[in-house]
């Protein structure tokens, strides 16, 4: 069994890798020092890569055997407090990600490995341009694996889940368009302002009352503005907005629902009101039987104590999901917390700390993962 505790030099060469990886956080696809890095270790391990996407990195480690195995990581760090920062543990993902790497070189492989270091997870998404530009052209690929940093999970631990695991979501901007007036003659004017507040006060009676209290779906508001003065009323007020679902039908009549309240109230009341949505990632949800080949390879590394098998998925959103409804895949949160009482800083916190004694486990699980699902192809 894997110990992360006894062995002090345990992942000694990842934790500097990560450290490094952490010291140049990059943004979306522009990630030249990051992917640099990636292709120098790799290149001193002996595996050839090439570039998809712009920055996004391929590898493929030959099998004696039919099949494939995708093995993901993101790359790009993300925007906190006016500057970049791996605050979401992706200098983490590709630190562990190398260290299965060296972990599969020169291994007899039952299958090819394609190991896939991606850009954008933050931002636009890298994985769906990657797969457009033939990431998966002339693969059998059977099964994808990824995993993600957890901070309410100690080092040593992993989280597995059944299903689904991460929401879909669709971003939208919204225009309402009026007449402007002088702040003492609003019936001169359509009052845009006020017309909007009603909009999103609609909006946010969605998700309560149109959909099943037992099926999770977020509908937020996160930005408005309209005007300058304060004695003006102005001709415009705009706002966005994100849903996130977990169901594909949910999905499809919220989104329509969306566009008819922001279409209809503002007709009735005299202004017009246009919506714009920018699709984002579908939902991804894990395929039963490689979450439980994750959770049981975690437990021959970890211990039984080190599996835990969440039953609530997560709102938050990843474009692994890409991967997933092309093949079986599985997406495992990978435990970074401290396990000392103190603390822990969410994702996306600029305080963001994770435990670097996880590196270790992740590289391990990551490899016995490709190992022991390209053994079942080849059964």
């Amino acid at each position: 069994m894997l110990d992360l505790w006894s062995d002090p030099g345990a992942g000694e060469g990842l934790v500097a890798l990560r450290r490094r990886l952490n010291a140049c956080p990059e943004l979306g696809f522009d990630l030249d020092e990051t992917a640099a890095i990636v292709e120098e270790r790799l290149a001193a391990l002996g595996i050839a890569s090439r570039r998809v996407a712009g920055t996004g990195i391929s590898a493929l480690l030959p099998g004696a055997g039919r099949g494939a195995v995708l093995l993901r990581a993101d790359m790009d760090a993300l925007l906190i407090d006016g500057g970049a920062k791996h605050a979401c543990g992706h200098d983490v993902h590709t630190a562990c990600l190398l260290g299965a790497a060296e972990l599969l070189r020169g291994f007899e492989l039952p299958c090819d490995v394609l190991l896939v270091f991606q850009p954008a997870e933050e931002t636009s998404g890298g994985a769906l341009p990657m797969i457009e530009e033939g990431l998966l052209d002339g693969l059998d690929a059977r099964a994808a694996f990824a995993l993600h940093c957890d901070p309410s999970l100690p080092a040593g631990r992993v989280g597995v889940h059944r299903g689904v695991v991460r929401a879909a979501s669709d971003m939208f901007d919204c225009a309402i368009q009026g007449r402007g007036a002088h702040g003492a003659e609003p019936h001169r004017g359509d009052d845009v302002v006020a017309i909007a507040c009603r909009t999103v006060d609609a909006l946010m009676q969605l998700v309560g009352r149109t959909v099943d209290p037992t099926e999770p779906a977020v509908l937020s508001i996160g930005s408005f503005h309209a005007g300058n003065a304060r004695n003006v009323l102005p001709e415009l007020a705009e706002f966005s907005g994100i849903l996130r679902t977990l169901d594909d039908d949910t999905r499809t009549r919220l989104r329509a629902r969306i566009r008819r309240t922001v279409m209809n109230i503002p007709d009735v009341l005299g202004a017009t009101g246009e919506v714009v949505f920018t699709e984002g990632y579908p939902s991804l949800v894990n395929d039963a039987a490689l979450a439980d080949l994750a959770a049981e390879v975690a437990s021959e590394l970890l211990g039984e104590v080190g599996v835990v098998r969440p039953t609530r998925p997560s709102m938050g959103v990843d474009d692994f999901a890409h991967f997933s409804r092309r093949m079986p895949g599985c997406y495992f949160m990978l435990g970074v917390g401290h396990g000392d009482g103190r603390e822990e800083a969410p994702l996306h916190s600029p305080r963001f700390d994770p435990d670097e004694r996880a590196l270790a486990a992740g590289a391990a699980i990551l490899a016995r993962l490709a190992v022991r699902a390209g053994q079942i192809y080849q059964k």
